[in-house]
């Protein structure tokens, strides 16, 4: 349990009143660890499954000196407890690898933002790269280390042989940017709004992607594809509402820019009575997470807690589960699916952050 505040064991996300827009903060697990980035605060913190904080990284601009770590100007074998300081402006997503290298997306600037006009897309994000102990390495951009800034991140993943993948969304489609361990560009893919797939037969349709996730093992994406047609009045011709299709999972294999297959998630069904009569309707379910060999998580939020829906890479093995929250903890939530199947969130109320996790791997898994 964290509460809300500046100090080195809180957590900023209602703090500053001048730092526009919704909380910012994300998490990450790993090997046991919880990394959290915290964008109000200026800072990330690594704590241990216990809740006994291990390092922190922070902006010294917004933050009090930690009573707790000793501020390290240099290495000492020793120390178990540190800190050391950057200048954060809003970091955001974080991704953690293999080696524990933490990756978060930081906010550059208004003066070193760009615009892409091809793309009618603002440039005004990096991933910085620190090691394990929290001391920063580099930064990525567009073409690699160092490079030109990123438009709008929605994702950030590790994959395959601690290779990093930025998922960029555009006001034309997606920008995914693949690299090496070593901050290498290996491939840039691009997914147009006007060029996503649809299975065989569907007509009069418009598409939406609601999320794009790289596979933890495999130079794969998982592309959720929504489908909607709109409904027309058959004696005016007008457009009077929008009907769900259904939603699918495209595998991209992006070594040779193929899709491999699809599969098909159910719908979420809700039955209601109106006037005397029984109304089921269909609802999407959003994806959480992929773990290794391919599983998929997916929720959608019911009373106290969210019902999920697990999922193999052919479509077989579905399994449905629920879990608990707080109603109360419901004022800012982020979750964390680890590749062994571990599910973690960040769920807080007015006053307190809680970290939960929750032991899936049995339920990840075939059979």
């Amino acid at each position: 349990m964290l509460d809300i505040g500046p100090m080195e064991d809180q957590l900023s996300l209602f703090v500053f009143p001048d730092d526009a827009g919704l909380p910012r903060a994300s998490l990450a697990m790993r090997d046991g660890l919880f990394f959290i980035s915290d964008g109000m605060g200026r800072k990330i913190v690594r704590y241990s499954s216990f809740g006994d904080l291990l390092f922190l990284v922070f902006n010294d601009g917004t933050n009090p000196e930690p009573a707790d770590l000793r501020v390290r100007v240099e290495d000492d074998g020793q120390m178990t407890r540190w800190a050391f300081t950057f200048p954060f402006l809003s970091p955001g997503r974080i991704a953690v690898d293999s080696r524990r290298h933490i990756f978060v997306e930081e906010i550059l600037p208004e003066e070193r933002h760009g615009f892409d006009a091809e793309n009618q897309a603002l440039l005004n994000s990096i991933v910085l790269h620190f090691d394990h102990e929290g001391r920063f390495i580099d930064f990525l951009g567009q073409g690699g280390r160092g490079g030109g800034p990123f438009p709008r991140i929605m994702g950030l993943h590790t994959s395959v042989n601690d290779e990093i993948v930025v998922v960029c969304r555009l006001a034309t489609g997606w920008d995914v940017f693949w690299y090496n361990a070593m901050g290498e560009q290996l491939f840039l893919v691009h997914i147009r709004d006007d060029a996503i797939p649809a299975p065989p037969g569907l007509q009069n349709f418009f598409a939406s992607i609601d999320a794009v996730i790289a596979a933890p093992d495999a130079r794969k994406l998982f592309i959720k594809v929504d489908y909607y047609r709109d409904i027309f009045d058959p004696l005016t011709g007008n457009r009077i509402g929008t009907e769900t299709l259904n939603s699918l999972v495209w595998i991209l294999n992006i070594e040779d820019g193929v899709y491999e297959r699809f599969v098909e998630v159910p719908f979420f069904k809700i039955t209601h009575t109106d006037r005397g009569r029984t109304v089921q309707i269909n609802m999407l379910y959003s994806m959480m997470g992929v773990t290794q060999d391919g599983a998929m998580l997916f929720y959608f939020p019911v009373e106290n807690g969210y019902a999920i829906l697990r999922m193999d890479s052919t479509g077989y093995g579905q399994r449905r589960g629920f879990i608990e929250v707080d109603p109360e903890r419901l004022v800012f939530n982020s979750f964390h699916l680890s590749p062994e199947g571990i599910l973690s969130a960040l769920l807080a109320d007015e006053w307190t952050t809680k970290v939960s996790w929750w032991r899936m791997e049995r339920f990840m898994r075939d059979g």
